[in-house]
C-alpha cells in the first residue's frame, strides 16, 4: 500500500496545493482562467496527442470496451436522476449532478495518474473513456438540463450547444490526430516533437494544480452567496455514488461482457475500473455556471469526491493492480 501511496499522494497533493493557493489568495482568482486555458488548449492536447500517436490504433478503437463503458455511463446518469430529482432539484441541477456522478476527472488527473501506476499502455483504454464522456455523456446531460423549458425547444438548443462545445474543445481533436498518426505510422519532425513533448510534460502538474484552484474558487463563490445554502443530503450521496457505485458498476458490467464473449482483456478492465474510481470531473463546475445551475451543489460534489478519492482510489489500486 505504501508503494501505491508513493505514486498517488503527489497527484492529490498538487490538487491540495492549488486549492490552498487560490483559497488563501496567493494566486488571484482572476488568474485561474489563464491556467485553465493553458491546460485545455495547450498542455493536455499535447499529452493526449502523444499518447494517441504511441498507442496501437486497435486499442484506441476498442468498440466493445467503448460500448460497455457507455452503457455504464447511461446507467449512472439514469439512476442518479431517478434518486435526486425532486421539487427542489429540477432538471437543470439534476442533469448536471448526474453528469458529475458519471464523468470522472480522466483528462486532468486520470491519464497521467494511470500511466504512472500501470505504464504507458494504460493510456489507450483511458482515452476510450474520455471519448465517451466528453462527446456522448456530456452532450446528453446538457440536453437533459434544459427539460425544464416548457416548450421542449430548450433541450434541443442545449444539445446543439453541447455538440458545438465538443467540436470547439481541442482535446477530442488531439485524440483524433493522435489516432491518425498511430494508424499511419506518422512521426512529427524532431523540433516539433520536442515542443509537443515539453507541453505534454507540463500537462500533469499544471492540470492537477488547476483542479485545486477551480475547486477553491467555487467554494469561495458559494460562501459569498450565503442565500443559496446547500444541505449535505444534496451533494454527499452523489459523491458517494461516483466513488462507490460507478466503479463497481463498471467492474461488474465489464466482467459480465467478458464472460459472454466480448473481446475485452483484463488489463483494459483494470484501467477503466480505475478510471471510474476517479473523482468527478472538475470542468463540470464551469459548465454548471454557464448553464445557470446550482454551482454550489456541483462544486461540493466535486470537492467531496476529490477529497474522498485519495483513500478510495488508492484502495481500489491495491485491490486491482497485479
Amino acid at each position: 500500500m505504501l508503494k501505491i501511496l508513493e505514486v498517488t499522494f503527489p497527484f492529490f497533493a498538487l490538487v491540495l496545493a492549488g486549492y490552498v493557493a487560490a483559497y488563501r489568495r496567493w494566486l488571484s482568482l482572476e488568474a485561474i482562467p489563464g491556467l485553465n486555458a493553458f491546460v485545455l488548449f495547450f498542455a493536455l492536447p499535447a499529452m493526449l496527442y502523444q499518447f494517441g500517436a504511441k498507442t496501437p490504433i486497435r486499442e484506441l478503437l476498442d468498440l466493445p470496451l467503448f460500448l460497455v463503458y457507455f452503457a455504464c455511463a447511461m446507467t449512472m446518469v439514469s439512476f442518479t436522476l431517478a434518486v435526486t430529482l425532486s421539487r427542489r432539484i429540477r432538471w437543470n441541477d439534476g442533469a448536471l449532478g448526474a453528469l458529475v456522478a458519471a464523468f470522472p476527472n480522466t483528462g486532468f488527473m486520470g491519464v497521467p495518474l494511470l500511466v504512472a501506476l500501470l505504464g504507458a499502455q494504460a493510456a489507450g483504454p483511458a482515452i476510450v473513456t474520455i471519448t465517451c464522456d466528453m462527446i456522448i455523456t456530456t452532450s446528453l446531460c446538457v440536453g437533459l438540463s434544459r427539460l425544464d423549458d416548457a416548450n421542449g425547444q430548450g433541450a434541443w438548443r442545449a444539445f446543439q450547444m453541447a455538440l458545438k462545445g465538443v467540436f470547439s474543445n481541442p482535446m477530442p481533436w488531439a485524440i483524433v490526430l493522435g489516432a491518425l498518426a498511430s494508424a499511419n505510422g506518422f512521426t512529427l519532425p524532431s523540433m516539433l516533437d520536442t515542443t509537443i513533448g515539453l507541453l505534454a510534460q507540463a500537462a500533469s502538474p499544471v492540470a492537477l494544480f488547476t483542479i485545486g484552484t477551480v475547486l477553491a474558487r467555487s467554494v469561495l463563490q458559494t460562501k459569498a452567496d450565503r442565500a443559496h445554502h446547500v444541505p449535505w443530503q444534496d451533494y454527499v450521496p452523489v459523491a458517494l455514488l461516483k466513488l462507490i457505485l460507478h466503479p463497481l458498476l463498471v467492474m461488474l458490467a465489464m466482467l459480465i461482457a467478458r464472460r459472454l464473449g466480448a473481446p475485452i482483456d483484463m488489463f483494459a478492465i483494470t484501467v477503466v475500473v480505475l478510471v471510474a474510481s476517479l473523482p468527478s470531473a472538475s470542468n463540470v463546475s464551469m459548465l454548471a455556471e454557464r448553464m445557470g445551475a446550482n454551482n454550489g451543489r456541483i462544486a461540493r460534489i466535486i470537492l467531496v469526491s476529490t477529497i474522498l478519492a485519495f483513500p478510495t482510489f488508492s484502495l481500489m489500486v491495491k485491490l486491482l493492480r497485479p
